[in-house]
This record gives structure tokens, C-alpha cells and sequence, in this order.
């Protein structure tokens, strides 16, 4: 199976759950996004490394990173390898002399570590085929098309309630809407709703 390179776009506050961010991950050489939610910890571990600021003591991605230097072990890759119900899988590709070892890691985490040992992240392709949203402006309307179906948490979280009495177009335009504004939680929301409703 082909693997997908990612970058980190960027962290967003949700909205519906306290304490929780959406982390967008966006295919290094497309418009696919990936909106996964995380913690608050882990929300903090990405923002601090993004924005190159160094905490007064080490966090917990911080030792990690200082512990594996200390005993010349080297991170390769980040491998996000399997999306099931609503949960991404993800592992650490490590190396320590011609020892090729993986490790199963939440993604926040595998995510914050990457970018703390500046290697690459990717996704196999059946994952963001079924969980990517596709960011395009759609010529003359300007309206935004994405792909249908995907799967986004990698914590499960009930569905809004409140979407309950919206037909399908008018759940199809506020997820564009969402998408327009960049609100990754809502258009998740929104296009489970959309996709329960296809497939009772």
C-alpha cells in the first residue's frame, strides 16, 4: 500500500468538546486534510514545537526526545496505518545501529515527536482516501467540493444532536460552510451525520 506524506497545518480550539483540539494534517502534495481530534497536553506538546518555543523544563515528548539522543536512537518515520472505528493507529519507526524497531504510539503523541526529530510523517492511502477532506475551490460558484465518506476521530465522540432535524443538502452546505471557514470539529460532525444517514 502506497504511503502518503504529511505536514502539520495547523491546531484548532473545538468548540463542542472542552479541553480538546483538532490537529489538521495535510498531504504534502495535495488538498487532502486529515482533522483529528486531541487533548489538551498533546494540543500544547505540537503548539509549543510549531511555534519553536522551549518550555522552562522538559515535557514529556521533550525527555523522549532527549532519551533517545542520550542512547543514539533515531526516529525515521511516523506511520499512520490503520483507522478503525473512528481511531487512528500510528507507530514510530525507531533505529538504533542496523535495530529497525516499531512502536505503537497514539497519533498526538507520534505527531509531537516528529516534529521534535524533524522526520517525516505519512498515511496509507486507503486511510486518507477514507478520511481526508478534500480542500478545492470549486471554479465559477467558489463554493468548496470535498470527497465523501471519510471517518475523523481518533477519539469517538457522540453525534451533535442538534443536526438532527437538517435534511442532507442542507447538512451538505453547512459542512462546505464549515470547510470555508476552516472548522474541522464541525464539518467531522457534520459529515458523520451525513454518512449515518446514507448508510442506515
Amino acid at each position: 500500500m502506497r504511503k502518503i506524506k504529511l505536514n502539520v497545518l495547523g491546531l484548532s480550539y473545538s468548540q463542542t468538546q472542552t479541553g480538546a483540539y483538532a490537529l489538521v494534517l495535510m498531504e504534502e502534495t495535495g488538498s487532502r486534510r486529515i482533522p483529528i481530534i486531541i487533548g489538551g497536553v498533546e494540543a500544547q506538546a505540537i503548539a509549543l514545537q510549531l511555534e519553536n518555543i522551549a518550555p522552562p523544563r522538559p515535557l514529556t515528548h521533550d525527555l523522549f526526545k532527549q532519551f533517545s539522543e542520550a542512547f543514539s536512537i533515531s526516529i525515521l518515520e511516523v506511520n499512520i496505518y490503520k483507522l478503525e472505528e473512528g481511531i487512528f493507529y500510528s507507530e514510530l519507526v525507531c533505529q538504533k545501529g542496523s535495530q529497525k524497531v516499531r512502536l505503537d504510539s497514539r497519533t498526538s503523541d507520534a505527531v509531537a515527536i516528529a516534529l521534535r526529530f524533524g522526520c517525516p510523517i505519512y498515511v496509507q492511502e486507503n486511510i486518507i482516501e477514507k478520511a481526508g477532506i478534500e480542500y478545492e475551490m470549486d471554479g465559477d460558484d467558489n463554493k468548496v467540493r470535498t470527497n465523501k465518506e471519510p471517518e475523523f476521530f481518533e477519539e469517538k465522540s457522540p453525534n451533535d444532536p442538534s443536526y438532527s432535524g437538517y435534511s442532507i443538502p442542507q447538512l451538505e452546505n453547512l459542512l462546505n460552510e464549515a470547510i470555508t471557514r476552516e472548522d474541522y470539529e464541525k464539518a467531522s460532525y457534520l459529515r458523520d451525520e451525513i454518512t449515518k444517514r446514507k448508510n442506515p
